[in-house]
């Protein structure tokens, strides 16, 4: 059984970490202070600190693609990606790496798609058709 992780990261405002974490990802806004708040991120605690972002570069390589690193996410299963790739669509993030799928056909077939939330923290959101490709090598 897994059990949830606890993250926490810097954000440069707390409105517009709620407007979307809360409003566009959909999470559950837990406790708060005048300085942070928690969100259910997918059953795991994220809790967002006012603060510098992280610095990040573009030198994880996924495919022909180079992504964000670090990069924090979650995986889900597939109808709860294609669900939130469509949501993330329609609200007009701008992705890193649109919704695609990897290694097609292979072990560990997923679908990823990698945006930035308004503070500039790089997201990837994983699905899966089981959570048994996870790990799949």
């Amino acid at each position: 059984m897994l059990t949830p992780f606890h993250f926490a990261l810097h954000v440069e405002s707390l409105d517009d970490a709620r407007a979307f974490y809360g409003g566009v990802l959909g999470c559950v806004e837990g406790r708060s202070t005048d300085t942070w708040v928690d969100f259910n991120f997918f059953g795991h605690q994220l809790s967002l600190h006012l603060g510098q972002p992280f610095a990040t570069s573009n030198t994880g390589r996924v495919g022909a693609h180079l992504v964000p690193m670090p990069h924090f996410g979650v995986v889900l299963h597939l109808p709860d990606w294609q669900a939130l790739a469509a949501r993330l669509t329609a609200a007009g993030v701008a992705f890193v790496l649109p919704p695609s799928v990897r290694f097609a056909g292979e072990p560990g077939e997923q679908w990823t798609m990698f945006f930035r939330d308004p503070s500039g923290n790089p997201i990837e959101i994983k699905g899966f058709p089981s959570l048994d490709g996870v790990f799949a090598h």
